[in-house]
């Protein structure tokens, strides 16, 4: 595995490894997991903010409630 260098401020390292040490995970892992749960909270909070918009245009939230009713209309198997 490559690795880089990446500066944080010494309040965030102590977190870190104290997290490490209580979790009896590497930084690394501990690191990434922290990024894999931030990257995924943002595409969350864009999806509702993108979904608020939607809600937001009348004719394009009526376009997705009858795309909604299209796909409700399949049976469990995904056919007609």
């Amino acid at each position: 595995m490559s690795s880089a260098t990446v500066k944080i401020d010494a309040a965030t390292y102590a977190r870190l490894k104290a997290t490490a040490a209580e979790t009896g995970k590497p930084m690394i892992e501990v690191l990434a997991k922290a990024i894999d749960v931030y990257a995924r909270q943002c595409f969350l909070e864009g999806l509702s903010a993108d979904f608020a918009a939607l809600r937001a245009d009348p004719k394009k939230w009526k376009e997705e409630l009858a795309e909604r009713a299209v796909w409700e209309a399949t049976l469990p198997d995904g056919t007609l």
